[in-house]
């Protein structure tokens, strides 16, 4: 019996559906999925009563009244404007810092909207946080304490289960108790015998699990490539 004939387009329409998914699936070899530039959030200016910009859906709608409430108050009483900002992640080559300079710069483009403004950013996929002071809040908000607020305050419930609604609660109040002229509460305690290499993949680890990423896609590729066209000589063979 004579096996039908198959057309190329026939042949090549899995590898074609392949490319596809596996460009969706792996975003072009590792390339951050979800990825979001400053321009895309919302815009907040001085003065503004927008306190909390949760992009990345991470604190409650509780939670976030009751900081929302906080820092409004704060506003009123003593001038100083907080806000706080949750992206799911940067773009590729950014870092939270240069996010959180970029932001606080689109947000507050001269010395007079940026004298009062304290601006933190948490990135979800990371676990990094970016921290921007103006002029005028930063003689109280040092940027020793403001490192501490960012790199202890807000990371230490992270690391002990991303908790992230106890974290902006608690850099809410030392930020508001520093920026009132309180005396610096100072971070929360952390256990020493944590181990944080647990949690977070390095740099080389990010790297390699890119790569392997990279190896997979190549080599289904080719049998996506390779199997079809077999396949197709085999049945022009067995038809002659």
């Amino acid at each position: 019996m004579k096996i039908p004939y198959l057309s190329i387009a026939a042949m090549l329409r899995p590898v074609l559906i392949l490319i596809v998914t596996l460009v969706a699936a792996f975003g072009f070899f590792g390339a951050p999925a979800n990825a979001i530039a400053t321009y895309q959030l919302p815009t907040v200016a001085a003065g503004d009563t927008t306190w909390i910009v949760d992009d990345a859906n991470l604190i409650s709608r509780l939670n976030e009244g009751k900081i929302s409430d906080r820092l409004s108050k704060l506003a009123k009483e003593t001038g100083s404007e907080v806000r706080l900002v949750t992206i799911h992640h940067f773009d590729y080559g950014e870092t939270a810092q240069s996010f959180t300079d970029q932001l606080f710069e689109q947000w507050f483009p001269n010395a007079e909207a940026q004298a009062n403004q304290t601006l933190l950013v948490l990135d979800e996929v990371s676990k990094t946080v970016g921290i921007r002071v103006g002029p005028i809040v930063g003689e109280q908000l040092t940027p020793d304490i403001a490192t501490s607020v960012a790199q202890e305050t807000v990371l230490v419930p992270l690391l002990e289960g991303d908790k992230y609604n106890e974290s902006f609660l608690e850099a809410t109040d030392r930020l508001i108790a520093v920026l009132s002229g309180q005396p610096d509460p100072g971070p929360p305690a952390f256990d020493d015998a944590y181990d944080a290499e647990s949690t977070f993949a390095s740099a080389q680890e990010t790297t390699e699990n890119r790569s392997n990423y990279t190896v997979i896609v190549v080599v289904l590729l080719l049998l996506a490539t390779v199997i079809p066209m077999a396949t197709y000589f085999f049945y022009v063979g067995f038809g002659n």
